[in-house]
């Protein structure tokens, strides 16, 4: 079965490609034997200290792209 293919374009969010950047540069940093693990944590410390100091890094990295 073939599914046709859309004519929509999509894009992406403003500031997820700063924050796969970040993410992307911890991981070859840190060379984490599990990459899901350590994604996980990297994305709980970003939302605590979003949730701590008020900085958005998403915003933030919206408005770098920008």
């Amino acid at each position: 079965m073939s599914i046709a293919a859309s004519n929509a374009s999509m894009r992406v969010p403003a500031g997820f490609r700063n924050l796969l950047e970040g993410l992307t540069r911890e991981v070859l940093r840190e060379q984490p034997t599990d990459v899901v693990a350590f994604a996980a944590q990297y994305f709980q410390k970003l939302l605590e200290s979003r949730e701590g100091d008020g900085i958005d890094p998403v915003a933030w990295g919206a408005m770098l792209e920008d």
